[in-house]
Order: structure tokens, then sequence, then C-alpha cells
């Protein structure tokens, strides 16, 4: 199967390779050749060293192979539902529930997301993969997820976290209450409907070991956002 383009972002190009995905970072000609070049690598390189980290912690592709000099990262292809498409469709509150306990893994590994949509998030029906093993998530590493507590011991789907393209290391409570903060303004922008409840469900599962403190830093940063004009 030749490599289909699926997605285009600012930064990079998305493809898809039968059961793999590439994530390929494109030159800009804006940028120093040499800057281009740096960063790309470095983008590249801090991408892949915080899918592997959370690998053990929440659900997320499995890393393949990584290339710096062509500025690539070869995942699994996760095959399921995109949540900015679906979610109103699905239990979306038990889906809250869940998203309140992964984020807050995330956030207790001090790592940033730094682009919290849905549309960063895969649906992934466990009936589905075990019915179906030929799909692209070898029977291996469902094995390996159905018996790690990132699961929260739900045996109905899964929620995988993908694009970690502007992720970050970090132990601020005012980097993981902005991330909470950018989800909620996704939410509200794709999801209105149900956002505010949604997000209510999600903050209450909220169960990082610095909640109060986060939540507390979230107040102060959704109040900047009112009054900045």
């Amino acid at each position: 199967m030749s490599q289909k383009l699926i997605a285009q972002a600012a930064e990079a190009i998305i493809l898809q390779d039968d059961s793999k995905i590439i994530k390929r970072r494109i030159a800009k000609g804006y940028r120093l050749p040499i800057l281009d070049e740096k960063l790309r690598k470095l983008r590249t390189r801090s991408e892949a060293k915080i899918i592997e980290k959370l690998s053990t912690t929440v659900n997320v592709p499995k890393i393949l192979n990584v290339d710096e000099k062509t500025k690539e990262i070869t995942m699994d292809f996760i095959q399921g539902k995109k949540l900015s498409d679906n979610l109103e469709s699905l239990d979306w509150k038990k889906i809250a529930k869940v998203l309140g306990q992964e984020i807050a893994k995330i956030h207790d590994s001090d790592l940033i997301h730094g682009d919290l949509t849905t549309s960063n998030m895969i649906y992934v029906d466990n009936s589905e993969l075990i019915n179906k093993p030929q799909l692209t998530i070898p029977m291996k590493q469902l094995k390996k997820c159905q018996n790690s507590s990132s699961i929260n011991n739900n045996s109905d789907f899964k929620i995988f976290f993908i694009d970690f393209g502007l992720g970050y290391h970090s132990s601020r409570f005012e980097d993981k209450a902005v991330d909470l903060h950018l989800l909620k303004q996704a939410l509200e922008a794709k999801h209105f409907t149900i956002f505010q409840y949604f997000f209510k469900i999600l903050l209450e599962n909220y169960n990082s070991k610095d909640r109060s403190k986060i939540l507390e830093q979230l107040k102060k940063v959704e109040a900047r956002g009112r009054y900045k004009h």
C-alpha cells in the first residue's frame, strides 16, 4: 500500500502507510535553513520522547521508528473514531469521566499536551479490537493496554491521545491549568451543546495529586481570559 496523505498541519504532514502512521515535519522557507533543521530535529526528538514516556501511563500510539534525519516519527495507526466527529453520539458522560482521570495522569507525569482537543483523541471500542485482532493495534499491545492501570478498569472503550507536537515537560500548576483551559475552549467551540456538563464531569474526575492547586490556578487563568481585552 502506498503512502496516503491523511492530514496536513502547520508543522507537519501525516501519512498513512498500511497499518502505520508517519508524521513528517516539513521545512519552513521563512526560517534560516540551519535554524529550521535544528528546530525540526529537536521537535521530532522531543515529541517521540514524550510519547514513549506516556506509553506506560495512558493510551498513546506505539512508536515504531524515529528518524531525525528525515524528521519522521513512525507509529501504529490507531483504528477508531476521532472524538471531534463522534463525541455527542457516544456515551460522552463516561468519556468525560475517563478523560478527567487520564489527563490527570499526563499532568502527574509533569507533561503538558499543549493541544488538548477532541481532534487529538481517538475513541476505540474494545469489542471491535477483540473481535477483529487483524486491525492495526497488535494483540500484544491490546493485552498490555487491558492490563494497564491507565484503562481505569473500563471494559467498554479506550481513549488514545495523539499529536504531542506542542507537548513539553513542566511541573508548573500554571501550565497544567492552561492545558485544561484550552481544552475547555475547544469543547465550547466544537461541542457547545454539551460542553458545560462535559467539562464539569471531567474536572470532577481530574484526580491529580495537585488537583486543588491546579484547579485554583485554572480559575485565575479563566479570570484573566474574561478580563483581557
